[in-house]
């Protein structure tokens, strides 16, 4: 479906930039990308190609046209020309001028409309549409998944077993790209969860709690959309990076204990693996299988919040200084 497609290209876009800069780039079909800032499409002028609105405004003068579609998200979109596609507005307002005309579908959520006579839409107006009728939150896909999917796949042992080690091998893999590339950061980031545990835990734990509701305020408050979907995206990157930074001081005290000498890689592939088997394997468990991950979650994502990323180095812990008792003779001697 159209919609679900733009949605989900705006959402992977959107880790490619800074969302403070008023920039312009290049989007799906050479469309533009715009942050904070506006994008006139001047009269006469065709775009083939979407656009992508963050917080920002866009106008279509009266005799142009863009061939694509249109994903606004905070801010105002004026329309004189012509849209041959669908027009999806999340939160901001859209004025339809009077020789305006979208041939395909209009969504609004939490988004205004203003028509002047004279506009045509040849889609589907819809004011109802939600988050959830576009992209399913997890809990809908999962209770749809458990009841839809045939239950040969759940009592199989060898599509249970293929899924675990499938996810095993994609976060290896990862770990391994990660150890190539940003090693140093990544071994100060497990440096700190095993010199910090407590401190990692509790700092994840209150974010993984606190999280979800900064988000929610942040998406009822329309203009800071584009905000809420970068904390959120931001969030998932921190739980990741720091499950394989974990994932790596695993592996390398593995090697430690062997006394192997393992390269970075290696080290980190086969720690985050045997993390993430462990992890994948408990989580089969029902009720209480989610302790485990969840555990491992908030160690990650505290470790990364404490070294930013990698960027700190660990505090080292004060050791203790053990008091020796002062010999008899000794002490008669500085009596004297």
């Amino acid at each position: 479906m159209k919609k679900t497609r733009i949605l989900t290209l705006v959402l992977t876009l959107s880790l490619l930039f800074l969302p403070t800069q008023s920039v312009a780039a290049r989007g799906t079909g050479d469309g533009p990308v715009i942050f904070g800032g506006s994008y006139t499409l001047k009269s006469g002028d065709t775009l083939d190609g979407d656009l992508v609105v963050f917080g920002g405004t866009a106008m279509i003068e009266e005799g142009a046209k863009l061939n694509g579609d249109v994903a606004l998200f905070g801010g105002s979109l004026t329309l004189n020309g012509m849209i041959n596609g669908d027009v999806v507005l999340m939160g901001g307002a859209v004025l339809l001028g009077a020789e305006s005309q979208i041939n395909g579908d209009l969504t609004l959520v939490g988004a205004t409309l203003n028509r002047e006579d004279g506009s045509q839409v040849n889609g589907e107006i819809s004011y109802s549409a939600s988050l959830e009728t576009t992209i399913p939150s997890f809990s809908d896909w999962t209770q749809r998944s458990w009841q839809n999917a045939p239950m040969l796949y759940f009592n199989n042992p060898v599509w249970i077993a293929g899924g675990v080690l499938g996810r095993t091998l994609a976060m290896a893999l990862l770990a391994m790209l990660v150890a190539l590339f940003l090693a140093e950061p990544t071994q100060r980031i497990g440096e700190t969860i095993t010199s910090q545990p407590a401190m990692a835990g509790g700092l994840g734990f209150l974010t993984l709690v606190l999280a979800p509701f900064v988000i929610l305020v942040l998406l009822i408050t329309i203009l800071l959309i584009p905000i809420a979907v970068l904390a959120l995206l931001g969030l998932m990157f921190a739980l990741l990076y720091g499950w394989v930074a974990l994932g790596f001081e695993v592996g390398r005290r593995i090697s430690t204990l062997l006394n192997r000498e393992w390269q970075l890689p290696l080290s980190a592939a086969l720690g985050t693996g045997l993390l993430t088997l462990i992890s994948a394997s408990f989580s089969l468990i029902p009720c209480v299988g989610w302790l485990v991950p969840y555990l491992i979650a908030t160690l990650a994502l505290g470790g990364v919040i404490i070294s930013r990323f990698g960027s700190v180095a660990p505090t080292p812990t004060p050791a203790a200084t053990a008091v020796l008792p002062v010999p008899a003779d000794v002490e008669g001697k500085e009596e004297e």
